[in-house]
């Protein structure tokens, strides 16, 4: 799905300001794999992201963006990570601060494919031999793969 009508509502008004938006990862496991996706945008492997809308309860925006982009249905299971992105300016000039919600998600059900142009490929990758997706993608995988470990925020100092 393109950029949300919210946020280009927002975006006649402000312009190219900074706009301060909450996303969500999902990281979708499935015996001993995560599902990932090629971004459209910038050829990215990463695992299913998007932004929550306006009223959404954030693992809601998890499930849906599964959906929206991989065809997949998933169940959420946890929160594993809160934390502030550095600063995105895109290459038309817009500015977004995102606050992303990491969650540990399991597969239900569908065979993943790229379903509204979000990504050109998306599949299953074994946890054990990922490719290199940098290392903000590789901490949220990790975060999600950590059975034990309760939900992680960054700062409160």
């Amino acid at each position: 799905m393109p950029t949300p009508d919210f946020v280009l509502a927002l975006r006649e008004k402000i312009g190219h300001e900074p706009l301060f938006l909450a996303g969500v990862t999902a990281v979708v496991l499935h015996e001993g794999r995560v599902l990932l996706g090629r971004r459209s945008d910038d050829g990215a492997l990463t695992p299913i992201t998007g932004i929550i809308d306006p009223g959404e309860e954030p693992a809601d925006a998890a499930a849906r963006e599964a959906l929206e982009e991989a065809g997949v249905v998933i169940r959420v299971d946890r929160l594993v990570w809160v934390h502030q992105i550095p600063r995105v300016t895109y290459a038309n000039g817009d500015q977004s601060d995102y606050l992303d919600l990491t969650f540990r998600c399991s597969w239900v059900s569908g065979e993943p494919y790229p379903v509204d142009g979000e990504m050109t490929e998306v599949g299953w990758y074994g946890l054990d031999a990922l490719p290199p997706l940098g290392d903000e993608m590789e901490r949220r995988i990790a975060r999600a793969v950590a059975d034990a470990e309760p939900a992680h925020f960054e700062g409160g100092r």
